[in-house]
């Protein structure tokens, strides 16, 4: 079955592609991680672990960037 993507309107693509990621994320623990990214989550968890600075609420920081601006 040949589907012309572009001829749906841009409501059903978001659609589409809103439930493919959904099928992706749900399948995340299929994805093996790369050796770089094993070292970097180890980094990043013994690095909270040292010194347990869970960080700044996302919103701090946007609002922060978004005065740069």
């Amino acid at each position: 079955m040949d589907i012309n993507l572009k001829q749906l309107p841009v409501e059903d693509r978001i659609r589409i592609v809103e439930d493919l990621w959904d099928s992706i994320a749900s399948d995340q623990g299929v994805l093996p991680l790369t050796v770089e990214q094993v070292a970097e989550l180890d980094r990043r968890l013994n690095a909270f672990e040292t010194d347990s600075n869970a960080g700044r609420p996302a919103s701090e920081v946007i609002y922060e960037l978004r005065k740069r601006l």
